[in-house]
């Protein structure tokens, strides 16, 4: 067994372990605080803020208790989970936020590190948490955050000049994404359990965590598209994280994996058996990228409607992403397998991905658009192009070290044509660096091939790798540049009358030997 594998079977263990032993404390017998005794009416149109909080306030001097949410329609404002405290949702019982814009002040705690990015990561939500310890969520309810027409209301006090967002895109016609809440923001909390539940439908991104330590999110029905930047799931520079049995339909990212804070990272996550739909990325390690991400297991995940990328590894904040693990992918009408990106969008100096091992793979990419039934829509690339294929791209000079590609099959659309767009292979050169651009599988305009593009790494290992294309695509299926250490056994590719595989400043390249120049017209430039 490999390093990596070690010490990711390591991780495994002291997650289960954690998981094992809270749950052992959770199944204590807790006093039950109920909220229609505080005062709670279940009539979806009284503002139940006070009367929960009062709920929450007394199990927490209680030292601990469950607050009960009964059957019926709860609205409600921003509440504040304390230590010890879990949320029980009764069957048939639904926390419905309120779509009126004062009811979430926007927080602020002491104690956060400093974040170059702390104006676009809000502590707006409908279920705040920070520096709680022993919190949950569970039960058979819902949490309902009405984004859509929360955002419509915020949007309508800007334009009204009521509450005017001094960041407002008018590009994309829409108030920021701190101006509108969340639907949960914990912070810098140790030992959360949230599991069983329904949640969604904010007018932001959906269960947020930062800092946070100790974190299970196990059965969850999370549906997040009300409005722009729904992302699913966003955990931010957490520790011993394991995500689980989850069903995630969301308008942004699924799971996403971010970094706001320096000298902070992500570490010992485990991402299982969770199904994905997602009008951007599935599973997405950025953007924000600032500290780091390693010690990450992703394993038996089905994608399916993804617009963007099955799974995309980002860097382009300064952060380092190493030791990551992804098995047993199964993804349907995706735009793009897998985008692996070393960037430098801010920063003195690039950060670095290396050791990233990527099997068991299969990947179906259509033609068309593949979230076209989603009601709102991320905006199609503005520029003429054939179908993209992955990519592993570094920097010039700071390379993309150590990816192992096994077992992958990629079913691609063809229909490739030159009067689409055209990238000869004597101008490999006119691909841009766009070391500083927004990362996305679609970055760089038209790629020259249309299977796998790497440039600027150093250890490529690929085995068992099938491309299938519905139709013809002109370009070679695998084009390396810049590239250092390629070991390349066990390639199937569509018999075709041009080049297959294209090397430009190679370095060490192990071709097994049915790989022959006759079979392949391998092309070294």
């Amino acid at each position: 067994m490999s390093k990596i594998k070690l010490k990711l079977f390591f991780i495994t263990s002291l997650i289960s372990l954690f998981t094992f032993g809270f749950e052992s404390n959770a199944q204590k017998s807790q006093k039950d605080f109920l909220i229609t005794q505080y005062g709670s009416k279940a009539d979806g149109k009284t503002i139940n803020t006070i009367a929960i909080q009062k709920a929450i306030d007394a199990a927490f001097k209680n030292k601990g208790g469950r607050v009960v949410f009964p059957k019926g329609t709860f609205l409600s404002g921003s509440i504040l989970l304390k230590s010890n405290v879990t949320l029980y949702f009764e069957e048939g019982s639904v926390l419905l936020g309120s779509t009126n814009p004062k009811d979430y002040p926007n927080m602020t705690f002491e104690g956060r590190p400093d974040s170059p990015k702390k104006d676009d990561n809000s502590q707006m939500a409908l279920i705040i948490a920070h520096k709680a310890k022993n919190i949950s969520l569970k039960g058979q309810g819902t949490i309902d955050g009405q984004g859509l027409q929360l955002a419509l209301n915020i949007d309508s006090l800007h334009h009204a000049g009521i509450a005017v967002d001094p960041k407002y895109s008018l590009r994309r016609n829409r108030p920021n994404e701190t101006m509108r809440p969340k639907l949960f923001r914990f912070s810098q909390c140790q030992s959360i359990v949230i599991e069983g539940l329904k949640a969604g439908e904010a007018s932001c991104w959906g269960l947020s965590f930062e800092l946070c330590n100790n974190l299970v999110l196990d059965n969850l029905k999370i549906v997040n598209r009300s409005y722009w930047n729904n992302d699913g799931i966003d955990i931010t520079d957490c520790k011993n994280v394991k995500v689980t049995n989850c069903d995630i339909n969301a308008a942004d990212d699924g799971i996403c994996l971010k970094s706001y804070y320096p000298g902070f990272y992500n570490d010992s996550v485990c991402i299982s058996n969770c199904t994905i739909r997602s009008s951007a990325s599935a599973i997405k390690f950025g953007t924000a990228s600032f500290g780091g991400f390693k010690n990450v297991i992703i394993r038996d995940i089905k994608v399916y409607d993804t617009f963007r990328s099955a799974i995309a590894i980002e860097s382009v904040d300064g952060a380092f992403i190493e030791n990551i693990e992804v098995s047993n992918i199964d993804a349907v009408n995706t735009g793009n397998a897998v985008f692996i990106r070393l960037g430098q969008r801010t920063g003195d100096k690039p950060g670095s991905i290396k050791n990233v091992h990527l099997k068991n793979i299969k990947v179906q990419v259509p033609f068309g658009r593949p979230d076209i039934h989603y009601d709102l829509r991320g905006p199609e690339v503005d520029f003429f192009h054939n179908p993209f294929p992955s990519s592993i791209v570094g920097l010039k000079g700071h390379n993309i070290e150590n990816v192992v590609l096994e077992n992958i099959e990629i079913n691609y659309p063809g229909r490739a044509t030159k009067g689409m767009a055209y990238i000869p292979l004597n101008r490999l050169h006119q691909v841009p660096e766009a070391a500083q651009d927004y990362p996305e599988f679609s970055m760089f305009g038209e790629l020259p091939a249309y299977g796998l593009y790497v440039r600027h790494a150093n250890g490529i290992t690929m085995k068992n790798i099938k491309f299938i294309l519905d139709d013809a695509d002109f370009r070679p299926a695998f084009i390396f540049d810049d590239v250092q250490n390629i070991n390349m056994e066990k390639i199937n590719l569509p018999e075709t009358k041009h080049k297959q595989i294209i090397f430009k400043n190679v370095v060490s390249a192990m071709l097994e030997n049915e790989l022959s120049e006759q079979k392949l017209m391998i092309d070294k430039q």
